[in-house]
């Protein structure tokens, strides 16, 4: 390891480039977790589930336009260097986030409030879009060559320890004010708490040096003129970019926000389990399963990327109906009715300990897959273009097609209803309360196909020369140039 990267040390560097992936996932859970808290007070739909779908739309297009971000800000990265780009990136993030903890409600500024959430919610999907690349490529490029899925691993960690994070400043904010003054203004204080932690993040940051590989590149003269044509012009390097988003982030991207978000959805809306314990419950499970994002990083230096995370997606499509049938079995409620116009009848059989269990092992295909994404990535493009390259594939991944599992989940539960007359509701109907499960499913089997064909291992591929890039079915090394 070079002398500079040993005078910055791993750790900080670690800690510096995944604080704002931290902060991205405590934001992505304040929104999930308080949507039926607040999603009445930023718009009027008539029915509360109407909200509730209005609100999630919003939720859903900060991660839609996250793939501009990644073009844009990814193109900076790999104009003006990493460390700089990421700054900024940090910086808009935080100030979107905090504004959101003051905005006024649709009370005092009527429609207009939710215009603003959903303008402050583009501006921040922007600033997301080139925050993990950054983050992901800046560690790797400063990482051994035989632990680089190690170290990137610790980035995926801190997108769970921004939900323990979230879940820990809402409940503790909600006993402290109580519950009506949390629902009047005190679920504003989470959002508020984020400028903390950027701060901090920022002054982290800014003393931290350029990427080693970068600089060497820069140095050379070989720093990439126009990284937009090189990654999405040339075919070579599109295909890359094409195969990483249907072979790989996609099916990521499903299997992340349904082990994680949408289980907690389900608990709630489904099968009847109140606010806090819910939370326990998806708190517990994380904290079990957490350590295995490092594991699998780890062990995909050892034995390879690919296998990993196409066996996480298969397991996730193979169980998660069995899964969540099985959840309803330990549900506090028989029959759960969510509209309260029926009586709910107690399950004797309720166990927090089970429903933990079975969200304990959905967490562990998210890790599976999320554990191995970073340096797989990193090492599918060359050091020129690789910001620009790894970043719009991994987040229309996640930002399109994992970020719209809630709105599609929730519509398509709405759809599987008697009576609907939605044009989802032949396709959702056969599933009932499990309809919600059909996009995820549908998504990761179509990208463990597509892994299995077509993607490349990566994990002996050497990335500290800027011509480092594997080829499919050969082994051999090339540009892409």
């Amino acid at each position: 390891m070079a002398k500079e990267e040993k005078a910055q040390g791993l750790p900080r560097i670690i800690f510096a480039s995944a604080a704002g992936t931290m902060i991205e996932w405590y934001d992505f859970y304040i929104f999930g977790s308080l949507a039926s808290v607040i999603a009445s007070k930023f718009y009027s739909t008539g029915t509360p589930i109407g909200d509730m779908i209005a609100w999630l739309a919003t939720f859903a297009v900060g991660f839609i336009v996250r793939p501009f971000g990644a073009i844009v800000f990814g193109r900076v990265g790999d104009l003006i260097g990493r460390k700089y780009t990421f700054l900024v990136t940090m910086t808009l993030m935080g100030i979107c986030t905090f504004l959101v903890g003051v905005l006024p409600t649709r009370d005092v500024l009527g429609d207009w409030a939710g215009i603003l959430l959903i303008t402050l919610r583009i501006l921040q999907g922007l600033a997301l879009g080139g925050e993990y690349g950054g983050a992901a490529t800046y560690v790797a490029e400063h990482s051994p060559h035989d632990r680089r899925g190690y170290y990137t691993s610790w980035i995926q960690i801190t997108a769970t320890l921004g939900l323990f994070m979230s879940l820990g400043v809402i409940l503790i904010t909600r006993k402290s004010v109580g519950e009506e003054a949390f629902g009047a203004w005190g679920w504003r204080v989470p959002f508020l708490i984020s400028i903390l932690l950027v701060g901090l993040s920022l002054w982290i940051r800014y003393s931290l040096r350029e990427s080693p590989m970068y600089d060497k590149l820069k140095k050379s003269g070989g720093i990439s003129k126009n990284p937009l044509k090189e990654s999405f012009g040339n075919p070579y390097n599109l295909s890359y970019v094409l195969l990483a988003l249907f072979g790989a982030t996609m099916g990521q991207g499903v299997v992340w926000y349904t082990g994680q978000f949408y289980a907690l959805f389900y608990l709630q809306k489904i099968y009847g389990v109140d606010l806090v314990n819910s939370n326990l419950i998806i708190g517990g499970a994380l904290l079990f399963a957490t350590p295995f994002f490092v594991v699998f990083g780890h062990l995909s230096d050892k034995i390879g990327r690919k296998g990993i995370i196409l066996w996480g997606m298969i397991l996730a499509v193979a169980t998660w109906l069995p899964i969540y049938k099985a959840m309803e079995g330990y549900a506090p409620y028989i029959n759960f009715n969510a509209a309260k116009d029926a009586v709910n009848t107690a399950n004797p059989a309720y166990s927090p300990f089970m429903l933990g269990l079975f969200v304990f092992i959905q967490v562990i295909y998210v890790t599976m897959v999320y554990g191995p994404i970073a340096a797989y990535l990193v090492e599918l493009f060359p050091t020129k273009i690789r910001y620009t390259s790894m970043s719009l594939p991994y987040h229309i991944g996640n930002g399109v097609f994992g970020g719209l599992v809630p709105i599609i989940g929730l519509s398509m539960l709405e759809a599987s209803k008697a009576g609907s007359t939605s044009w989802m509701h032949p396709i959702a109907a056969p599933f009932g309360n499990y309809a919600g499960l059909v996009w995820p499913m549908l998504i990761a089997a179509i990208c463990a196909v597509v892994c299995f064909l077509k993607m490349p291992e990566t994990y002996k591929v050497d990335i500290s020369s800027d011509a480092s890039v594997a080829s499919i079915g050969t082994g051999k090394v090339t540009s892409g140039d």
